[in-house]
This record gives structure tokens, C-alpha cells and sequence, in this order.
């Protein structure tokens, strides 16, 4: 009889065990046995690329076009490494009109831009390359002096260019997004031979860019925006070829407003220097300059018509 009940209470024991351990189970959170979240895949590469035409092809607050028309087009492959940090290269084009005829200017460019937060930064080097230019002569003193080939072109207002202008510089970009609508930045570039002039060429900037709210314009997906920018181009002294002189440092701004709407944008800006039109004339060696100097600096209108595309956001 004593075995029979001391059965019977272990039988209860273990009963009651087994009870408690369903109860702890059930009070156990849920997403102890839910399945892992799908990882959902990053592809790190992207590539932006577009195009443009201006009025006006302005670089620094000089017309690289002679204030014509000029088209433009860029391919840029991205490499992000995280959400944090992309690498980059890319080429680019733009119809120019120089006094050595080249036959466009071809940058090729590549760099680093880490973001923190709402900072983001930008390094790299940008090389422009002006391929089929010519050795152009003022009024054969280059081909005295052997610093131009027989047969070199002669222009009568005096100016002369080496047939090679290329260059490279190397940059550092900053910006701070405060919120949606407004950021602020700075831009240093410098280029150990600017222009291949022998002179050296620092220039330094600060941008803005104020971004009106979305719903300005209702559900029409039209964007706006106001943005200005005041740079200092600093520059050295040239060599033998341009008569080692002292390239006169100047300022230069532009400010405008521009609309877009999907991957196209519609930029109005107004651009200007206080560069003199007789520094100016020694700085780019106009072939259209007079006695009175060159007129590829100084105030300017400028219309832009781009579209920008990214292959992830556009070409899904």
C-alpha cells in the first residue's frame, strides 16, 4: 500500500513539472521562434551618367565656348562599399571653342565621397584633356623664338596658345545638409600647372543651395531650387611660352534658380568676375580679344537644360 502511494505522488510530481514547463513556454516572446528576416541583397555598384546643352559653357567665370552653345555628356561607375563610402571614375565631354582649336575638352576624373551623417565629403583628382589643338603664333614671334613649329597658325590681334593645355587638378569638396531644404558647402582645387601655363592655380569656394518644400507645386513633381556661389582663383606665374608673367587673381560668383521635373532639370544663372578684360586677355589668349581686351569674362547670362540619370534609381 506504501508503494502504491508513494506512486502515485511522484506520478503527480512529475505531472505538475511538466505543467510548469508548458506554462514557462507559452510566456516565452514570440520572436524566439519566428524565422530570421530575409537578407534582402545589395548590389554595391552603381553608374550615373547625362547630358546637357547651355547657351554658355562657363568655367570660373570664363566662357570656354565663346559664348556659344555648347553640349555635354558624363558617364560616372560608383562602387559603394557601404552606405557610408563610395568610390568612383568617370569621363565626361564638352564642345569648347579655344584659341588653339581643340577639339573638346575630355575630363577624366576619379575619388573618394564618405558621408557622416549629415556631412559629406569629396576627394579626388580631375585631369582635362584637350585633344587637336594647334601651336597658334602671335604675329610669328613663337616661331622666332622656337617656341612654336614652322607653319604654326598666326592670329593678328598677337595672342598665341600651345598646342597642349591640358591639365589635372586635385579637390576636396564639403557639405553640410541642415535639413531638406538647405545646405552649405566648400570646394578647394589646385592645380600644380593650370592650363599647362606653368602657373600654378588654387581656387577656393563656398556654395549654397536652398531647396523649396515638395509640395510647393502640388502633385506636379516639379522641384525647385535657388543656389549661388562666390569663389577666389588664385594663379601664379607662367612660363617662358606666355612671357613669364604674373596671372592676375580674380573672383568670381553666380547665382541662379532652376526647376526640375523627373530625371531633367532647367537651370537660369547669372555668372560674373571682377577680372579686367585686359587680365583677362592674358589669361586666355582670346582670339576674338581688340586693343580693349577680352570680353570671355565678366558678366553672363546662362540657360541649362540637363537631364541626370543613376542606373539603380532610373533603370529599374
Amino acid at each position: 500500500m506504501g508503494i502504491i502511494v508513494k506512486n502515485l505522488i511522484l506520478s503527480s510530481v512529475a505531472l505538475l513539472a511538466i505543467g510548469a514547463t508548458s506554462a514557462m513556454a507559452a510566456d516565452m516572446p514570440v520572436k524566439a521562434y519566428t524565422k530570421a528576416p530575409p537578407v534582402v541583397a545589395f548590389d554595391p555598384w552603381d553608374v550615373a551618367f547625362g547630358a546637357a546643352i547651355t547657351n554658355n559653357y562657363v568655367f570660373r567665370g570664363v566662357t570656354q565656348s565663346n559664348r556659344e552653345a555648347s553640349v555635354n555628356a558624363y558617364f560616372e561607375p560608383r562602387y559603394n562599399i557601404n552606405k557610408d563610402l563610395q568610390l568612383y571614375v568617370g569621363v565626361a565631354g564638352n564642345s569648347i571653342s579655344f584659341t588653339n582649336r581643340a577639339a573638346a575638352e575630355v575630363d577624366v576624373y576619379g575619388g573618394i565621397r564618405p558621408t557622416f551623417g549629415p556631412v559629406a565629403f569629396d576627394f579626388g583628382v580631375w585631369g582635362y584633356l584637350y585633344p587637336g589643338g594647334q601651336c597658334i603664333d602671335g604675329n610669328a614671334g613663337g616661331v622666332a623664338a622656337g617656341l612654336c613649329p614652322l607653319g604654326a597658325a598666326i592670329l593678328p590681334n598677337g595672342n598665341f596658345m600651345k598646342a597642349d593645355v591640358s591639365f589635372y587638378e586635385f579637390y576636396g569638396k564639403v557639405t553640410y545638409t541642415f535639413n531638406d531644404n538647405f545646405s552649405l558647402g566648400a570646394n578647394v582645387f589646385y592645380s600644380p600647372n593650370f592650363l599647362n601655363s606653368g602657373a600654378d592655380g588654387t581656387y577656393a569656394s563656398i556654395v549654397g543651395k536652398v531647396t523649396a518644400p515638395t509640395d510647393w507645386f502640388g502633385s506636379s513633381g516639379v522641384g525647385a531650387y535657388l543656389s549661388g556661389e562666390f569663389g577666389r582663383q588664385w594663379l601664379g606665374t607662367s612660363d617662358a611660352f606666355y612671357g613669364n608673367v604674373k596671372f592676375a587673381d580674380y573672383n568670381t560668383w553666380n547665382v541662379g534658380i532652376g526647376f526640375t521635373y523627373k530625371v531633367f532639370t532647367l537651370d537660369f544663372r547669372y555668372s560674373d568676375t571682377n577680372l579686367s578684360k585686359a587680365d583677362c586677355n592674358l589669361f586666355t589668349s582670346d582670339f576674338t580679344a581688340t586693343a580693349a581686351g577680352s570680353k570671355w569674362c565678366g558678366a553672363a547670362g546662362i540657360v541649362k537644360l540637363s537631364a541626370d540619370l543613376t542606373a539603380m534609381s532610373n533603370l529599374k
